[in-house]
């Protein structure tokens, strides 16, 4: 009994010193501390220890449990993964006189203007994962482009912690071309731990600007979703975008599940030259927090926006549905709402007021049975 009782601490005390130290690892960032957490617990939306979304937002729809989660998340589901290799262009990363937006898959683009570079959510592991041996590969095709490719980067702009927005290794290699990090209140804890210095890095609260000196102004505006790259969430914020050019406005809208904040970001700021918004990661099981594409259609129309591009699709595959259903079903609907959608190939530039490219190359990588 003695022996027996000595092996279990040993084994528990074992797990706890691992578990400590696997969560102290540098890609976990870390969490808000001194002024930057006084600047979180004095956010409106901050109560009970977190920050709280404008409407209730549980994680699960009701009447679904965690179990029943994962018992979806263990059946085989057909047509995760693209049958093909995706297509993509090598991107031009020459300005030109109007602004250029290049995405490469997921959430991640480079939008140019005004002889300036701003990466929004880059992510350019294989994984979306804190371990580099554990969740989903990328897609066939998507890894046609590395960090070292890109120009200098006047700014890189996250919109939230989560690890398919914000990826340790990518910073790692780009602090060094990037001259400014703009990110959601908190966010900055995680680039300052992996040494992005601190005079380089912007934090906004909701309706809170910035203007660079090169006179692009941010606007941190509210999103629907969710925060944390551990156990504890919504420590730090997560937000939507309005970035003004000289003579462009673009809504840049991370992760969000629908919500009456469109049609007000629409009435107030609106109408907008693009929308960039989530299309993808959907499920019944998980409302709330990400939109289904008829939502995300409905988002475009509530923000007045000229052209829509649907992105947080065809990379990676974090929820249920087939990886290509998203622009299928968006692209459905946008015909019926009479929204004008734009849906380059990857690495493929929309040139803003000229080129809107709209060719349907998903199906050509369709008709996959892979689960």
């Amino acid at each position: 009994m003695y022996y027996g009782l000595l092996c279990f601490i040993i084994v528990a005390l074992l797990l706890i010193g691992l578990t400590s130290y696997v969560l102290n690892l540098p890609v976990f960032g870390a969490a808000p501390q001194g002024n930057r957490l006084q600047k979180i617990r004095n956010l409106p939306q901050y109560n009970d220890g977190a920050i709280q979304n404008l409407s209730p937002t549980p994680q699960l729809a009701p009447g679904i449990s965690y179990f029943d989660l994962l018992l979806s998340l263990l059946k085989k589901q057909p047509n995760k993964t693209p049958a093909h290799t995706l297509p993509h262009l090598k991107p031009d990363f020459s300005h030109t006189a109007i602004p250029k937006i290049i995405w490469f898959g997921h959430s991640s683009y480079l939008i140019q203007a005004d002889g300036k570079s701003i990466l929004v959510d880059p992510v350019f592991s294989k994984r979306t994962s804190p371990l580099s041996f554990m969740g989903n590969m990328n897609y066939p095709g998507t890894n046609f482009l590395s960090v070292n490719d890109f120009p200098e980067l006047d700014v890189v702009l996250i919109t939230h912690d989560h690890y398919d927005h914000m990826d340790y290794q990518t910073i790692l290699k780009l602090k060094a071309k990037t001259k400014l990090f703009i990110t959601s209140l908190g966010a900055g804890a995680h680039l300052e731990k992996w040494g992005v210095n601190p005079d380089q890095i912007v934090e906004l609260s909701w309706d809170e600007q910035f203007r660079t000196a090169d006179g692009f102004e941010f606007t941190a505006l509210p999103a629907r979703h969710f925060t944390g790259r551990s156990f504890k969430r919504n420590q730090t914020l997560w937000s939507s975008f309005l970035l003004k050019t000289s003579s462009y406005k673009l809504y840049l809208g991370g992760d969000s599940g629908y919500d009456t904040h469109f049609k007000e970001i629409g009435s107030a700021h609106g109408p907008f030259d693009l929308a960039i918004l989530e299309c993808g990661q959907y499920n019944a099981y998980w409302p709330f927090i990400h939109m289904s594409p008829e939502e995300t259609v409905q988002a475009a129309l509530d923000l007045k926006a000229q052209y829509l591009l649907p992105v947080h699709w065809g990379k990676f595959t974090l929820a249920l549905h087939p990886w290509n259903e998203p622009i299928i079903r968006a692209t459905a609907h946008a015909v019926i709402a009479g929204q004008p959608i734009v849906t380059p190939r990857l690495g493929e530039s929309i040139l803003l007021d000229s080129y809107y490219p709209s060719e349907q190359w998903w199906l050509d990588a369709s008709n996959n049975t892979n689960s």
